[in-house]
């Protein structure tokens, strides 16, 4: 069902605040499946949405393809009592499907100075363990703020996870072309904030963010997500605690085309300077610090000291570090 804001308009270039008034002159918001309202807000110097997707990481009943990276396979819904199915995580215990990995919402958010006709990035976030979007994305970690406040003509997206859970699992983004798909009906919702931009967002470059545990569904969705060279660049945060293999084979093949930023605690250090070790091996030149801008090929590693890792991505240096970071992307 077509929420109220879709309504036709007479401008390909309409803004969404213009948007958000013929919303306003129409019927109720309708509700997508589980009961969550759909519409548009205002939050943080952004216009915001919470939509429901078919593609985003949850539900997922497919196998997880490199356990606890063994090289094993296995399913991922691995207990069925009744009918009730539940995956065994390995730091979280038992959870169940229907409370933890049942939640299609992602989080849409453009700038209200955001123009879709000017060159512009879609940011994908992935959010870190025990967190849901509205409590922790948007209200404690302030990633909405940040972006708008840093000057970026982008737009962000960020699925929900495993819901208020400690579990890093990625779901559909571990399935080969699973991350192309979830940018896929991304760029239709954005679409239908602007109608004709379409084709505008498919063409634009892609950033991904994670934060923490984000880390898992951010080196599968740059491995086998399908995203046909899209992703210009990744920002890590506090983040390197896995999977760092694929990381440095991405950094070293694909990513050189792209920028890879990597901020850490002394909770990730030890994750971090392996990576950098091998990426100065294999001949990468390698910073310390953030250059002016964020061109292709610039890779750095900064260390924020001994910040807080729940607090890291308001707590890093200056207290809101993807702000610092977005301003650099040219």
């Amino acid at each position: 069902m077509r929420g109220p804001f879709l309504l036709p308009t007479p401008s390909a270039g309409l803004s969404l605040s213009a948007a958000l008034f013929l919303a306003s002159c129409a019927a109720p918001p309708t509700a997508p499946p589980g009961g969550r309202p759909q519409g548009v807000t205002s939050i943080d110097g952004a216009n915001v949405e919470y939509a429901a997707f078919q593609n985003s990481a949850f539900p997922y009943r497919g196998l997880i393809p490199n356990y606890q990276e063994t090289g094993a396979t296995r399913p991922f819904l691995d207990v069925d009592d009744n009918g009730r199915l539940g995956h065994s995580s390995p730091r979280g215990g038992l959870l169940w499907e229907d409370q933890t990995y049942n939640d299609r919402t992602v989080l849409l958010a453009a700038p209200q100075s955001f123009d879709p006709g000017r060159p512009g990035v879609i940011i994908v976030f992935f959010h870190g363990n025990m967190a849901t979007l509205q409590r922790d994305v948007v209200a404690r970690q302030q990633i909405v703020r940040q972006l708008a406040e840093s000057g970026l003509n982008g737009v962000l997206v960020a699925p929900q996870l495993a819901l208020d859970a400690p579990d890093s699992s990625a779901g559909k983004f571990w399935s080969p072309g699973g991350f192309a798909a979830f940018l896929n009906e991304a760029e239709g919702k954005l679409g239908e904030f602007y109608p004709g931009a379409r084709n505008a967002f498919r063409r634009m470059p892609v950033v991904i963010v994670a934060y923490s545990g984000g880390y898992l569904p951010a080196v599968y969705s740059l491995t086998v997500g399908g995203e046909g060279g899209r992703v210009r660049g990744v920002v890590l945060l506090d983040a390197l605690y896995g999977e760092k293999d694929k990381f440095v084979r991405w950094a070293e093949g694909p990513g050189r085309s792209a920028f890879f930023v990597s901020a850490y605690s002394t909770s990730s250090r030890d994750g971090n300077m392996a990576v950098e070790a091998e990426l100065q091996q294999a001949g990468l030149p390698v910073r310390n610090e953030l250059p002016s801008q964020l061109a292709p090929g610039e890779v750095a590693f900064l260390d924020a000291g001994s910040v807080d890792h729940n607090d890291f991505v308001t707590s890093a240096w200056g207290g809101a570090p993807l702000r610092d970071i977005f301003s650099r992307i040219r």
